[in-house]
């Protein structure tokens, strides 16, 4: 399963639900039907899965919807326009014109941020992987700090992390070259710190997202090893409960036969690509970093200007892709509305410091990401 938020967290204006279509079947009620919806906080309609992040509304006419896209199998929908959105305020179509609906980019509302997890210990730096290894994780972090903000960290079986590239600051850009100081990592220690070195990664990140003043962040560590905890600093157990509780994505890559798939599936929750040897190893860095990308297309801020002028309202956002559909609602208060309304603009969430961080990757995705090592990626 995924994350949901609990229903005593929620604002009282948002309706964390798909709403069920408006054609509805043999003789069950409107009112039962979206009572069941509720009840399992899930969705009732025909094939899309939307899920309501956040929402919020401000004069003069403002509204955006902050939600996911995805099948009913839990694949992300990405590259709908605003045109494959249909609008309805209290059960009737608002006309686009009238609304002037757009996709406005989420960096408004959100920020991601990825850590890298590279183990370096003795049997590592004492193979001729590492060239290979840095060659991936440069691929991996280019292809992602387009639109994340990424660190890369260093374990071997020494108590500590070794930061290559923390995170940058507020108002500062990714480095490039932190990636590079893998290849004249020295180990400290031969053995392996992998369950340690998760604990101290999830406490990086989940800092690195508190100083972060945008109200919705997303947070995935990726972990790439060579072998199972070997240090024994840190129990599995210990490891389990940190992440658990974490409200982040973590993925993990395989190489070689010490480390075993139960193992490497505990630690990758999100996913997980367990490879037979170095050849891969790029693949597998590719593999994850299209789910991350991929995961981040399911997002979508959907913007337009409300007709209404008064009262209470219950927007509900229909997403079509061909013959699927699916919904997601949310209410508001129109009191002060009027015109000269930009959709471009939309208002800010103010929701977000009751929204604890996310994950991207819905739980019930496939773990296993199938490579193979002569061609691109194969999910």
């Amino acid at each position: 399963m995924y994350w949901a938020r609990p229903t005593s967290e929620l604002p009282r204006n948002l309706v964390y639900h798909e709403e069920a279509p408006r054609e509805y079947h043999g003789a069950m009620k409107p009112s039962l039907l979206v009572a069941i919806c509720l009840l399992g906080l899930t969705a009732c309609g025909s094939g899309l899965q939307l899920t309501l992040v956040d929402a919020a509304h401000a004069t003069p006419s403002n509204v955006a919807v902050f939600f996911t896209v995805d099948t009913r199998e839990g694949t992300p929908v990405p590259g709908l326009t605003a045109e494959d959105f249909r609008i309805y305020e209290d059960d009737s179509l608002v006309s686009v014109d009238e609304s002037q609906q757009t996709i406005v980019n989420q960096e408004v509302a959100a920020e991601h941020f990825t850590l890298l997890l590279v183990d370096m210990s003795g049997s590592v730096t004492a193979s001729d992987q590492v060239p290979a290894i840095v060659q991936a994780a440069q691929s991996f972090t280019a292809a992602v700090q387009a639109r994340q903000k990424v660190a890369v960290y260093a374990f071997d079986g020494s108590e500590e992390l070794f930061p290559m590239q923390p995170f940058p600051r507020h108002g500062e850009s990714t480095g490039a070259g932190g990636v590079t100081r893998l290849s004249s990592f020295r180990t400290r220690d031969p053995s392996t710190n992998l369950y340690g070195a998760l604990v101290q990664a999830a406490d990086v990140i989940d800092a690195a997202m508190a100083e972060s003043d945008t109200p919705l962040k997303f947070g995935t560590v990726v972990v790439f090893t060579d072998g199972s905890d070997r240090a024994a600093r840190v129990t599995a157990d210990a490891m389990n409960h940190r992440l658990d509780d974490a409200a982040f994505d973590v993925f993990a890559i395989g190489v070689g036969n010490e480390i075993d798939e139960a193992t490497l599936a505990d630690v990758g929750r999100s996913g997980y690509v367990q490879i037979g040897d170095a050849a891969a190893i790029e693949q597998a860095f590719e593999a994850i970093s299209q789910r991350i990308l991929g995961a981040m297309q399911r997002f979508y801020l959907l913007s337009y200007c409300s007709p209404a002028r008064a009262g209470q309202h219950e927007v509900t956002v229909e997403a079509v892709q061909g013959e699927l559909t699916g919904r997601v609602s949310y209410e508001f208060d129109a009191q002060g509305f009027g015109p000269r309304c930009d959709p471009a603009h939309p208002p800010a969430f103010q929701n977000g410091s009751h929204i604890r961080p996310q994950r991207l990757v819905r739980r019930n995705s496939p773990a296993r990401i199938e490579v193979r090592a002569s061609a691109h990626v194969g999910n």
